[in-house]
């Protein structure tokens, strides 16, 4: 019908997703597999400070030698149990077996923990992002599950457009909110985007931090 306002469900897309940026620092998170796969989801997960339980009957060497290395990482040699995924913040299933991942999404969801099927859409709760950091600059795109490598293509072009002065600027802006927090006062009532331009990026390209301060001191005299 002409003029149709379908929704994405009705025309075919992927559910539309919630982006969020998930602290995982101290928690346990739970890997079932022990290949490639499992490998960098692992990693992925230790690099953001989380207590990774893997679980596999065998682990490649690389998985061996990351285990070896980090006192936040636990492999256990032996079959996977439902009960493995009790007490965790998040599953990663990743054995390569369909059947093995879907009985783990399965145990997952029936005790309320989130997970992740590695390319097994259905059975995923979230989808893990492409990511390139800068400091704490994190960019990450999702393809809502349709294509992975789509999302690291894309994240590697974006990747060249955010660069070390984006860490730099962040850095210096999470400063002054700081003082504005410590001076009572809200960070909520600044117009902060008008503070974000090209001139005050190119200090930090430039090396010229005491200018980008300089710009950042004439704005914060602008009353709010």
């Amino acid at each position: 019908m002409t003029g149709s306002t379908a929704g994405p469900a009705e025309v075919g897309f992927p559910p539309v997703l919630l982006p969020v940026a998930l602290r995982l620092e101290g928690r346990r998170c739970l890997v079932v597999g022990g290949g490639p796969v499992a490998e960098r989801r692992t990693r992925d997960l230790l690099s953001c400070g989380a207590r990774v339980t893997v679980v596999a009957l065998e682990v490649g060497a690389s998985m061996a030698s990351l285990a070896r290395e980090s006192p936040e990482l636990v492999v256990l040699h032996r079959a996977y149990l439902a009960d493995d995924v009790r007490g965790n913040t998040l599953v990663l299933a990743a054995t390569g077996v369909s059947r093995v991942d879907a009985v783990v999404a399965a145990d997952a969801r029936a005790a309320g923990v989130l997970v992740n099927c590695a390319d097994d859409p259905e059975h995923c709760d979230l989808y893990l992002t492409s990511v390139h950091r800068s400091g704490p600059v994190t960019v990450s795109v999702s393809s809502s599950g349709t294509s992975p490598a789509l999302a690291r293509w894309l994240r590697s072009r974006l990747a060249l457009q955010v660069g070390p002065e984006y860490a730099r600027l962040a850095m210096l802006l999470a400063e002054r909110r700081a003082d504005l927090h410590a001076s009572g006062l809200s960070t909520m009532a600044r117009d902060w985007e008008a503070l974000l331009t090209d001139e005050l990026l190119d200090c930090f390209r430039n090396g010229d931090e005491a200018r980008a301060r300089s710009i950042i001191d004439q704005w914060e005299a602008i009353p709010a």
